[in-house]
Order: C-alpha cells, then sequence, then structure tokens
C-alpha cells in the first residue's frame, strides 16, 4: 500500500513516521522544502520522496498535512490527478473553508476532511514524534459526502495510529477549536509577549519561571506561519472567542482594582468547574 504524505513538518513526520514502521505500507514525502525532504530521509520518517506528481501516482492514500491557508490551493489539485480508488485526507486545524473548496469537485466523495488533535509547540520533520498520536481524539467533518470506501480507509487509518474518531460539521468543529484550541495559543503568545514587554532581564524570566507559567507560556513558543494561517481561516469564530476572553479578564481586573475578594473567589470557583471536563 502506497501512502504519500504531503507535508513533511510535525504532523505529517509524526504520521509517517508511524505508518513507516507498519507492514506492507510505503511512505513517500513530498514537501515544498528541499532540505524536508532531505532530512525526513536522513531521519527515516518516509521510505522515499518525490515531487507532487510522482507523489502522488499510483497512491492508494494521500494525506495532506501543509498551513490550511495552502490547502485549498492544492487539494483541487490533487483531486484532479489521483486515480479512482485513492483516498485523500487532508488534517489541517480549520474545516469550514476547505470543504467548500472542493464541495463541487467531482471527485469530492475522494476526500476526507479530518483533524487529528495532537501537537506540540515544535515544528519540522525533526520535531516528528513516534506515537504522537496514540490515545488522541481525531475529527472528521461531512462525512456523508466521502465515499464509504475512503471514509472506512481514513477510520481504519487513525485507529491504527492509536486515535478515536468523532464526527462533526466543519462549522461545528471551526466553532469549538476556536474556544479550545485557538483561543488557547493566541492567550499563550500575548502571556509570553506580556512578560518579554515588562521584565527585560531574561536571566530573571528563567529564574523566576515556575511550572504554571512555563506549561501556560509553552504554545507561545509554536510556530508563528501556521498559527497566523489558522487564526486568518477561523478569524470568525475566533474573534467572537476573544470578544468573550477579553470581557471575563476585564471583569476579572475590575474586582481586583475594587478590592472585591468575595467576586474574585465566585469567579475562580466558576472556573473551576473544568475539573468535571478535564480531568
Amino acid at each position: 500500500m502506497k501512502i504519500t504524505v504531503i507535508g513533511l513538518g510535525l504532523i505529517g513526520g509524526s504520521i509517517a513516521k508511524d505508518l513507516k514502521s507498519q507492514l506492507n505500507v510505503d511512505v513517500c514525502g513530498v514537501d515544498a522544502s528541499e532540505d524536508h525532504m532531505k532530512l525526513a530521509l536522513e531521519l527515516g520518517l518516509v521510505h522515499s520522496v518525490a515531487d507532487l506528481e510522482v507523489g502522488i501516482q499510483g497512491a492508494d492514500m494521500v494525506i495532506i498535512s501543509i498551513p490550511v491557508n495552502k490547502i485549498e490551493g492544492l487539494l483541487p489539485r490533487v483531486l484532479d490527478q489521483i486515480g479512482d480508488k485513492t483516498t485523500v485526507i487532508d488534517v489541517g486545524s480549520t474545516k469550514d473553508d476547505i470543504c467548500k473548496t472542493v464541495s463541487k469537485h467531482p471527485d469530492r466523495k475522494r476526500f476526507v476532511a479530518a483533524h487529528p488533535l495532537a501537537g506540540t509547540e515544535f515544528s519540522g520533520p525533526a520535531a516528528a514524534i513516534k506515537g504522537l498520536f496514540q490515545n488522541k481524539k481525531n475529527i472528521i467533518c461531512e462525512k456523508e459526502k466521502s465515499a464509504p470506501d475512503a471514509l472506512d480507509s481514513a477510520l481504519k487509518l487513525f485507529e491504527s495510529l492509536g486515535m478515536t474518531t468523532t464526527f462533526m460539521s466543519p462549522k461545528e468543529h471551526d466553532k469549538h477549536l476556536a474556544y479550545v484550541s485557538h483561543l488557547s495559543h493566541v492567550s499563550s503568545f500575548m502571556l509570553g509577549l506580556t512578560v518579554l514587554e515588562i521584565e527585560k532581564d531574561e536571566k530573571q524570566i528563567f529564574d523566576l519561571a515556575g511550572t504554571g507559567f512555563a506549561s501556560t507560556v509553552r504554545l507561545a513558543k509554536s510556530n508563528p506561519q501556521t498559527w497566523s494561517a489558522i487564526f486568518n481561516k477561523n478569524r470568525k469564530f475566533l474573534l467572537e472567542a476573544l470578544d468573550s476572553y477579553i470581557l471575563h479578564l476585564q471583569n476579572f481586573r475590575n474586582h481586583i482594582d475594587t478590592k472585591n475578594t468575595e467576586a474574585i473567589e465566585q469567579l475562580m470557583a466558576e472556573s473551576n468547574k473544568i475539573k468535571r471536563i478535564l480531568q
């Protein structure tokens, strides 16, 4: 079985690394960066590398793992060139615009819109991790628009990576991810910026940063190009999330300003209820 992975960064590279260890799977890597393809070979993430046309040729499955602002341009080209039984999967962090792009494509049924919920703050082929997706969640959108065999192939792929899959609409996906993922990254980026602006002594930051700060600001180390594309693609729902977040911050600030300890504790107690969801 030939599986072609387009985009050999953290997610694509980690998928390739896991697939390469499976029996009867030939993994071909495609990337816009020659350096990335060379490194992916050196690191053993793939069996071979190729340009787009050669990589797609004869593939049983094509996995597109590139920045979300690039997927819309590439996905129709890939669907134009695949075989009748090839399954094409994207793993982008936004879904609505991507799904709309190919909604009327004659081979839309060969496409499965997915989003494996896994990652780290690092990027590039060297960031690829074996087992990154183990026991993680995966989301598939518009399953009814995918051919049954294409959907089945995608489900088996994610199951082989150790994931469980849920289904939702593209808009539902983008709205939920704006709150539980994208807003978290914005918050982390801006927290990092705030601390760097106030505390000019970098050694002090290093010496005084506890585990709470380190874990909260960890996402600020993420790739700016990757996340600016995600923020722009999901700006409608992200702006809603930001507006709500800013209101809560302003409310909390006001209570601190007025020394309203009871209100501060009440807000934090309300927030503690997240423990019911996240054990």
